[in-house]
């Protein structure tokens, strides 16, 4: 068997080669590092200016159904807003006028779209483990690039706020809607209690029947809540219909109220919401106990919406961004929805016990306490949703501060490219590449 026979390099003939083609083997270093630094100098100039932001979700001060009925009146979901915030700088709505702006008066033909001037001209990054964003821009001069970082934020800025102010004015009118309802609704039923107690001449009942009467608030009051829920989530859900529009995507589509976990979780909503009835009959809403209870039941909601969220991302992953937004809100109304509906009914009944008791009482007591029953409802159901519509008006008004600009855009001052001493070593490095192989080629010419 023929063996392959290796061969070898012997350094000391190669660096004689080398120093006897000194010239030439000079003359490529020489000349690659010439062309690149040359090239370093053709090449136009670029310069980078930085934005720092911030990023803030309301809801992280908030809880429970607080925080469900804000991710729906504004447009955002129950995780951090950062990455949604980055890909919308990137927008055409952000950077289409920056573009025009720059080009105008040129080639259209030369004027690139906005994922193209994104690639070439933007450099936006979060820090890991914050709600930072950089927004780095590069330009033709400090001022373009200047320009470019302050408008993008800008503009990103504005975008936030139009679409903000429109959602929350859109929730506005949906519940402006329901007040008037509930007003009307309120003012009818203190009438026929007024009217009523007037003809029968009953202002004041007796102990047995204040008692009585003192068990039945509390189950009304948390009747009253739980329908001013109702009435303000289906004001929310109305909105994320509305704005989706002819979209065909739709909550519906992902069976939500037959999911296991949803299922569950509002299984213990309504329990929890019969345990805070129960405990408004002993004690006042200041007290420890109602407040523990109304904390776990704020975090049963929060969990609600989390999972409803979990499951629509699971589910329509297909989905861009803003169609993803609006079915999660969508999703977290109806789910919101059917929850204080299914504890509406247990609180009922738990009520209707205590009125069996009162039954034995004539008949126009018996009225009575209908009659006021009714026409408290209905006042705390049109408090509940003046007081909502107002928060939602304050939201409005704050929404602007969801971002706020930590350093504004710099004016660089010295180019971030090209990088002259960079390229002049890399063509150094070329060159000695390009000369050994020349030096190589003239040692095997002469072995």
């Amino acid at each position: 068997m023929d063996l392959e026979k290796e061969e070898s390099i012997d350094l000391g003939k190669l660096w004689q080669v080398t120093k006897a083609h000194k010239k030439v083997v000079g003359g490529i270093i020489v000349g690659c590092t010439a062309i690149a630094t040359i090239t370093a100098f053709v090449l136009p100039k670029q310069y980078e200016s930085t934005t720092l932001v911030q990023t803030r979700s309301a809801k992280a001060e908030m809880g429970g159904q607080a925080a469900a009925m804000l991710a729906a009146a504004t447009g955002s979901s129950t995780v951090s807003p950062t990455n949604n915030y980055m890909e919308l700088m990137k927008s055409r709505t952000v950077l289409d006028p920056i573009i025009d702006e720059l080009y105008e008066g040129k080639d259209p033909e030369k004027k690139p779209d906005a994922a193209g001037f994104a690639k070439a001209n933007l450099d936006i990054k979060n820090t890991k483990g914050t709600n930072l964003i950089t927004v780095t821009a590069k330009g033709k001069t400090p001022e373009e690039a200047q320009q470019i970082s302050q408008e993008v934020v800008d503009n990103f800025l504005k975008m936030q706020t139009d679409n903000s102010q429109q959602t929350q004015s859109l929730l506005v009118q949906f519940l402006n809607g329901r007040i008037e309802e509930a007003k009307k609704d309120s003012d009818d039923a203190a009438q026929k209690f007024a009217d009523f107690s007037r003809e029968h001449k009953l202002y004041s009942p007796d102990d047995q029947l204040k008692a009585a009467i003192s068990q039945v608030s509390a189950y009304d009051k948390s009747i009253a809540d739980l329908q001013s829920q109702q009435k303000a989530a289906q004001a929310q859900y109305d909105v994320a219909t509305n704005k989706l529009g002819q979209q065909k995507s739709s909550s519906k589509a992902y069976g939500i109220n037959d999911n296991g976990t949803v299922q569950s979780i509002r299984g213990q909503i309504v329990a929890k919401e019969v345990e805070l009835a129960g405990l408004r009959q002993k004690y006042t809403d200041n007290n420890p106990t109602v407040i523990a209870s109304q904390q776990q039941l704020n975090q049963l909601q929060s969990d609600l919406a989390r999972e409803v969220s979990a499951v629509v991302d699971s589910s329509a992953a297909s989905l861009n961004s803003a169609q993803m937004e609006l079915v999660k809100n969508q999703a977290v109304a109806e789910a919101s929805i059917s929850a204080a509906k299914a504890s509406e009914d247990a609180v009922r009944a738990k009520k209707a016990e205590i009125e069996q008791d009162i039954d034995k009482y004539p008949d126009d007591m018996v009225t009575y306490l209908q009659l006021k029953s009714d026409a408290e409802i209905k006042k705390t159901i049109y408090t509940n949703l003046v007081q909502q519509c107002e928060q939602n008006k304050i939201q409005e008004a704050m929404e602007s501060m969801d971002i706020q600009v930590i350093d504004e855009a710099n004016l660089p001052k010295n180019p971030s490219a090209p990088r002259k001493k960079l390229i002049a070593a890399v063509g150094f490095v070329l060159g000695c590449i390009i000369a050994f192989g020349y030096s190589l080629v003239m040692y095997k010419r002469e072995a």
